[in-house]
């Protein structure tokens, strides 16, 4: 873990990324199909090798009816 603020919002947004796929039983390709998002683009995100831009967090928040921005309080 780092101190990084930014790191932590990564960390914690990819940690509500994988919540919500667990909480659906979805996988990233039906995650991919449901919210237009590229697979890769979601594994990255869950492997915490990029930082989404906003369109891509909306999409995914759509998709699995839940907020993954974890805010300032992270």
């Amino acid at each position: 873990m780092t101190d990084h603020h930014g790191a932590k919002v990564a960390q914690a947004l990819a940690l509500a990324l994988a919540a919500g796929l667990e909480e659906r039983c979805w996988s990233v390709a039906e995650l991919s199909r449901r919210s237009r998002v590229s697979r890769l683009t979601i594994a990255n995100v869950l492997a915490g090798r990029v930082w989404p831009d906003l369109l891509t967090v909306a999409s995914l928040e759509l998709a699995l009816e839940r907020d993954l921005w974890p805010g300032r309080e992270v």
